[in-house]
């Protein structure tokens, strides 16, 4: 016992090293993402979100977050996760390829004024690139949570979220919380109480 307790600190450290090294610029991006949010659920419209691997669990997370609560009781929000449903995805992937999985479903769920909100560490993944792309065509407001660089994704998205970061442990960790974040002031934002 206790031979891995430094190892586990190291961790720990750096985690909180990267969270605390969000530039202002980034934070400021975090906002606007939340705002634009809170708008768009206001006016009617949904959230979208998709990834691969542990992005498309924190996908799944981040949208039962709006659906069910935060830290509220308040009506839900109107949020889903791409991956959730099975029938889809493997009628998706075995009629039209991987690739396909995401923007499939965009051209049929999401409408102009939604928020696509994709997840990659890498912002790379062919079929979060192309989920993106046909978001686009549907007039949604297009965010990725990526890693430093935002890699394909960071030129075909209205707001970039990236995590300064190549460890994709880190970035994981820090799209949770980004999440997390956008969430609550979500919803402050949107149930702000009227003086």
């Amino acid at each position: 016992m206790g031979a891995h307790i430094e190892k586990i600190r190291e961790q720990l450290r750096e985690s909180c090293r990267i969270k605390q090294s969000f530039s202002e610029e980034l934070l400021v991006r975090i906002e606007a993402f939340a705002m634009r949010s809170a708008e768009a659920l206001a006016a009617g419209r949904k959230l979208v979100f998709f990834g691969n691997g542990g992005s498309a669990a924190d996908a799944q997370h981040l949208a039962a977050e709006l659906v069910v609560r935060l830290h509220t009781d308040r009506p839900s929000l109107p949020a889903l996760a791409l991956t959730t449903n099975t029938s889809v995805l493997t009628a998706a992937g075995n009629d039209y390829g991987f690739e396909q999985l995401y923007s499939r479903q965009i051209e049929s769920l999401v409408e102009r004024g939604d928020i696509l909100v994709a997840i990659s560490t890498s912002g790379n993944s062919p079929n979060v690139v192309r989920g993106v792309e046909a978001g686009a065509l549907r007039g949604a407001l297009r965010v990725a949570l990526t890693g430093e660089t935002g890699g394909a994704l960071a030129d075909k998205v209205d707001l970039l979220l990236n995590v300064p970061s190549q460890d994709a442990q880190r970035i994981q960790e820090s799209h949770i919380t980004i999440g997390h974040i956008a969430c609550s002031l979500i919803e402050e934002i949107r149930f702000a109480k009227k003086a």
